[in-house]
């Protein structure tokens, strides 16, 4: 059992028996819980933790833990229907202000405990690196000045260590030209609120990923799709898009493309750069994948951001998908002029990155466990991919493609014409099993039906053949 379903059991257990208990009556000593349910004296306190966050109990430091105070009845809600007006989307620019995050908060939804979880992009806990983390972490507040306020551009050691990741050992880019991110989705907002006008067109990858379709709106952008084959962004259509559309960037990730895991080819990755240069656009790289490929893959082709001494390239670089959700450092790269606008942007949003989270993540690259963290999820990822590829070949291989990703997290649906792929999911998701429908990854009406599914936040490889299995008899249904 771990520590995490530990701490909601004995949670559970104490407020069930919160009832024998008179408000502010003492509950059992720490070392009492400790012995009776057999637990460890951290699971106590975090779940003692639990119910004081809830409201249920009170802790008083030296005294002990006692039942708080029965609840007042909740009071009568109040009248918000006068923010309708407030909130209406005919207001400046006759600009809809509206952020549609249904694809976003899809992919961050909480599964039930009986539920199988193919649908998130984040790593499951026993892959991410918790130990390592923790000890990072403790590392960072013991240095000298962790706690005070950062340079605006993120510290100089983390900006140089992005720089060499992104650039090689012998690239172009310096430290100068790299602003550490509250994680790559942070760092996409800035920079197409930095580098587009409001109300502009912007290229995307059709499919692309939900969380670029929603920042895109969000900045009051319009979405161009350009379509994506087995070799990455059709470029000869992605020249059209910039004539027709006089679109000044273009946002894609090249390599294990989120949902199709298509990797752009060599020939189209010069193309890319040549057609962009040509329009006077930028190229925004989301470089989501780089940390996540598979044991068995050959060595990927460096960042577009590597060989772009003239700035084409605005390069998105995040340490989250390989650590933890919670570890929210990236890294953004740009050159000239556009870096100053994207400080800028991001200076006036939110300062800074937070120093110690910075320092954390500069403690975890530079000790051992970072590379041993690396080599271990490229082994476990591909061992997931190969027992969903096994287990879909098996019960469903129409639905496969003919090229299966060797990096990333996740494998791109095809479904029969006609399919429902939302109503399928919710189906999916009755039947015990969270799946990702393809509808929220296309900005304008999808030309087939896919649905997309994660190995990566499953507990293990049971439980995501199973996962697969359930989706199978869904779809049989």
């Amino acid at each position: 059992m771990t520590e995490r379903s530990s701490v909601a059991e004995l949670a559970a257990i104490l407020r069930a028996e919160l009832n024998r208990y008179s408000p502010n009556e003492k509950l059992p000593s720490s070392r009492a819980l400790v012995e009776r349910h057999q637990v460890s004296p951290v699971t106590v306190s975090r779940a003692i933790g639990t119910l004081v966050a809830e409201g249920l109990v009170v802790s008083r430091p030296g005294a002990g833990v006692f039942r708080a105070e029965r609840r007042a009845a909740p009071a009568q809600p109040g009248d918000v229907s006068w923010q309708e007006l407030a909130l209406s989307a005919e207001t400046f620019g006759g600009q809809d202000r509206r952020t549609d995050a249904t694809g976003v908060l899809g992919a961050l939804a909480m599964q039930p405990a009986d539920v199988l979880d193919l649908n998130s992009g984040y790593l499951h806990p026993s892959l991410q690196p918790e130990r390592a983390l923790a000890a990072a972490l403790a590392r960072a507040g013991r240095r000298a000045g962790a706690w005070g306020r950062p340079p605006v551009e993120g510290l100089a050691e983390l900006r140089a260590w992005f720089a060499r990741e992104i650039g090689g050992p012998d690239g172009t880019l310096s430290a100068s030209d790299v602003l550490i991110t509250a994680g790559g989705q942070g760092a996409l907002s800035t920079a197409l609120r930095s580098l587009v006008a409001p109300g502009a067109p912007v290229l995307v990858e059709s499919p692309s990923y939900p969380g670029t379709l929603a920042v895109t709106r969000a900045a009051g952008l319009r979405p161009v799709p350009v379509p994506v084959d087995q070799d990455g962004v059709r470029t000869d259509l992605l020249a059209e898009a910039f004539a027709a559309t006089r679109a000044r960037a273009f946002v894609c990730q090249p390599l294990f493309h989120n949902p199709t895991g298509a990797v752009l080819s060599a020939e189209r990755r010069r193309e890319v750069l040549r057609v962009a240069r040509a329009a006077g656009a930028f190229v925004v790289e989301d470089d989501f994948a780089r940390l996540l490929v598979h044991a068995d893959a050959p060595s990927p082709a460096p960042a577009l951001a590597a060989d772009d001494p003239d700035g084409v390239v605005v390069h998105v670089r995040s340490l989250t998908k390989a650590t933890s959700p919670s570890l929210r450092v990236g890294g953004l790269t740009a050159r000239g002029p556009a870096f100053e606008r994207l400080r800028a942007v991001q200076a006036v949003d939110s300062f800074f990155v937070p120093r110690p989270l910075q320092e954390t993540a500069l403690e975890l690259v530079g000790s051992p466990a970072w590379a041993r963290q690396l080599r271990d999820i490229s082994t476990a990822l591909a061992e997931r991919r190969r027992a969903a590829v096994d287990t879909l070949a098996r019960l469903r291989p129409e639905l496969l493609g003919e090229r299966i990703p060797l990096g990333g997290y996740h494998l791109w649906l095809r479904l029969a014409d006609g399919t429902d792929d939302r109503e399928l999911a919710a189906a999916a998701c009755r039947n015990g099993v969270a799946v990702t429908p393809g509808r929220p990854y296309f900005a304008a009406e999808p030309p087939a039906p896919h649905l997309r599914i994660s190995y990566a936040a499953c507990r293990n490889l049971a439980d995501l053949t199973e996962g697969i299995t359930r989706l199978a008899r869904t779809i049989d249904s």
